[in-house]
């Protein structure tokens, strides 16, 4: 309601008044005068009530235009906001945008968990495929791969074409050894989803399904922002990344291979094996690397091992690698002498 429309009733009772003067209906001239003060002082009061309302529907009008101003401002940074998210892993994108994390060029030393991946004879594989048809599978590719990263809480520091480096232990990190355990089970995760897409992909015609090799490592690694003022990167470097990127050229196809940090931190979740150590450029001894198996849980589960844990007991046997009936004689050669 506006102002004028508000004080349309106390304009009809002022207009009375002034009628009422002009008419002479007071039985003495001094109370005529006593009203005539009191008219006079209402007409200002009302005067200057208009004006205060009139002054206040014309902010209201500004307020309420800035606000519609202001709500698609914010409309636009949220869009902008959800654009940029796009470019940044979830993890770095929160920590900037809640101010946890500056953006200036710094980095600092970090035990983090490495993860480096590859499409093994990527260009061969996709020679024959069309432009369209590549890209649509190499985007089908990463995003199956990203989901599987961000539901483990993997930081995904960059695709490099058909490669996915990402790591575990900053910005946020569950502590060293669980950072560790949560990159080989996101790994494992990786390589049998990669095992359902290869079945997909063959059943729409392709002759050479992309085939994945995993490395894990572990270390200490310079992360931070890279680059210059004006064009940043948040990134990882260091030995430890460059040998996560080795152990996955001689991992064999749809493995996993661990660096020995990593396999000391996950061997009593994680079913691995020794491997000849090996000669990667870069470094001047062999390196003691792992293969994956699998997670002793899933193992288990398939009945592939036999796993109990009890204060001062444990017993694992591996089916695949042991024969039944020299396992039975083992246990039975413990439990004899168990009993005595």
């Amino acid at each position: 309601m506006s102002g004028d429309d508000l004080f349309a009733g106390e304009e009809q009772v002022i207009a009375t008044g002034q009628q009422l003067v002009a008419d002479g209906g007071f039985s003495s001239h001094q109370d005529q005068q006593h009203y005539e003060q009191l008219l006079k002082g209402y007409q200002k009061l009302f005067r200057m009530t208009r004006r205060l309302m009139r002054l206040s529907d014309s902010n209201e009008r500004q307020l309420n235009a800035a606000a519609e101003v202001i709500a698609e401002k914010n409309k636009q940074l949220e869009a902008l906001s959800t654009k940029l998210s796009k470019y940044l892993s979830p993890q770095i994108y929160n920590s900037i945008f809640t101010g946890a994390q500056s953006v200036e060029i710094a980095s600092n030393r970090k035990k983090l968990t490495v993860f480096f991946s590859d499409i093994a004879d990527f260009t061969a594989t996709t020679d024959n495929l069309e432009s369209e048809e590549l890209t649509n599978l190499l985007n089908r590719y990463l995003t199956e791969m990203s989901k599987i990263a961000l539901e483990y809480g993997a930081t995904i520091d960059k695709y490099i074409g058909d490669a996915i480096l990402a790591f575990f232990g900053d910005p946020e990190s569950k502590g060293v050894r669980e950072d560790a355990i949560n990159g080989v089970r996101m790994a494992v995760a990786m390589q049998q989803r990669m095992r359902e897409l290869q079945s997909e992909w063959q059943e729409w015609g392709a002759e050479r399904p992309f085939q994945l090799r995993i490395g894990i490592n572990t270390g200490f690694c310079t992360v931070g922002n890279f680059g210059s003022e004006d064009r940043m990167d948040y990134t990882i470097i260091g030995n430890v990344v460059n040998l996560a990127a080795r152990l996955q050229s001689v991992s064999d196809l749809g493995g996993i291979v661990l660096g020995h940090e990593t396999y000391s931190l996950v061997k009593h979740e994680v079913a691995a094996e020794e491997q000849t150590p090996v000669k990667v450029k870069g470094f001047a001894e062999p390196v003691r690397c792992y293969k994956v198996r699998g997670i002793y849980d899933d193992l288990v589960a398939a009945g592939n091992v036999i796993r109990e844990e009890q204060e001062g007991f444990k017993l694992l046997l591996d089916l695949k690698k042991h024969d039944r009936a020299d396992a039975i004689a083992t246990l039975e050669a413990v439990l004899s002498r168990l009993r005595g």
